[in-house]
């Protein structure tokens, strides 16, 4: 009988760079920014050191302004496209020119509660890191005051595909001026990657930002997608929390109270984006000024960072029920039944480890228990079956895409001691 734990940390140490972790090997050669961050809480539940070497890793890579990159490339690797040369970054280390969703700070919490006061020069070090990127989020990425942070590239969602970006996507052209050279689909299917058309789009908004010299306020500008993200919101006012908890923790009164004031104004914000017609949340196109209503999983994230009135947060399980009817493995990225519902291409359909261990964190804050633990079964089970696979077809249960995939296993570890 296979024993998972054992299997998920042999997975870890298999993935082990030099303190730091791949998602899994050669599909995903370097750092990924939110990927580093689930897998640091894996670790901390068996070893707080190395748990802490892994964000330290990432924070290498943050730039003068503050912002943490999506990839840190801290060494060189032929397997992946778009690689630094791409980029066209000059911040020392290579790096991408995007961020991705600030898991940090949720992560940098709970390795210092298993870690405890002896490792507080440790927590103090990164916890500036993580000051430094929150007040980046605010200045770069809400430059009007709104509380609800824009992603300027698919990618910086972590959901780099989603039919959430379809209507928006459609506007950025094709042509490029860097030659696109996919290697994903030579270590996956193609039918469980983006299409190419998606990627000479993606890589046209790299062209477009590299060409600003990675100016925020000249990205800003010129960019031909840009929206106001309610999952990525979600993700930075439950880091903003934890944050805000750490600095009161550190003495730091004065930037606690900074941070709050950042809470506040995102807590106000994605609460205005709830839409009673749909029984969840929307992120907003702030090229065309619409509400994005594709049917997606960021519309219920904002249970993680909000305490609902309980009729909303059972409205909103209502709908997840819905969507989760009959399906092995809950819960899917879009909902089933619809044109853009495709359960084995990326972040077009398939269920996450990650991405319901969030939601599971969310649905026990505002006293869904039954349904967190109905979730927290199912990703165990898919887990158990199918191996530590980057997602799984929701209907079959199938494991897909990568293989031997990090944050699988630092869910797995993480959902199997309760999640708490």
């Amino acid at each position: 009988m296979t024993d998972h734990i054992q299997e998920a940390r042999r997975i870890l140490a298999v993935n082990d760079r030099g303190g730091y972790t791949v998602p899994t090997d050669r599909l995903y050669p370097f750092q990924w920014n939110w990927d580093s961050a689930f897998v640091a809480m894996g670790f901390a539940l068996y070893d707080v050191d190395r748990a802490y070497r892994e964000l330290e890793r990432l924070a290498e890579g943050q730039w003068a302004d503050g912002m943490i990159p999506h990839i840190v490339f801290h060494q060189p690797s032929d397997t992946y496209f778009p690689g630094p040369s791409v980029w066209r970054t000059k911040h020392g280390i290579p790096t991408s020119g995007i961020t991705q969703p600030p898991v940090f700070a949720i992560a940098l919490r709970q390795v210092h509660d298993a870690a405890g006061e002896g490792a507080r020069e440790r927590t103090l070090a990164l916890y500036l890191a993580a000051l430094k990127w929150h007040r980046w989020w605010y200045a770069a990425r809400d430059p009007e005051g709104t509380g609800l942070v824009a992603l300027l590239h698919p990618w910086e969602s972590g959901s780099d595909n989603s039919p959430a970006w379809d209507a928006a996507m459609a506007r950025v052209p094709t042509t490029t001026t860097t030659p696109v050279v996919r290697k994903d689909i030579g270590h996956v299917h193609a039918d469980m990657r983006p299409r190419d058309e998606d990627y000479r789009r993606f890589i046209h908004l790299v062209d477009t930002y590299a060409d600003c010299g990675w100016n925020p306020a000249e990205q800003w500008a010129r960019a031909p997608f840009k929206v106001a993200e309610i999952q990525t919101t979600a993700i930075l006012l439950k880091a903003g929390e934890d944050l805000e908890h750490l600095a009161r923790l550190l003495g730091r009164t004065e930037e606690a109270e900074e941070i709050a004031a950042f809470n506040a104004l995102s807590r106000k914000a994605i609460l205005g984006q709830w839409r009673p017609a749909l029984s969840r949340f929307v992120s907003r196109d702030l090229v065309s000024g619409a509400d994005i209503e594709a049917a997606t999983q960021a519309g219920f994230l904002p249970l993680l960072a909000l305490d609902l009135e309980a009729a909303m947060a059972s409205a909103a399980v209502a709908e997840m029920r819905r969507w989760s009817a009959g399906l092995k493995v809950a819960f899917p990225t879009t909902k089933p039944g619809l044109a853009a519902y495709e359960p084995k291409r990326y972040w077009r359909g398939p269920a996450w480890g990650i991405i319901n261990w969030l939601l599971i964190e969310g649905l026990r804050r505002n006293g869904e228990g039954a349904f967190a633990e109905e979730l927290r079964g199912s990703t165990l089970s898919a887990i158990e079956r199918e191996g530590f696979a980057e997602y799984f077809d929701p209907e079959t249960g199938e494991g897909c895409g990568g293989l031997g995939f990090s944050w699988t296993a630092a869910a797995y570890l993480w959902l199997k001691r309760g999640g708490r």
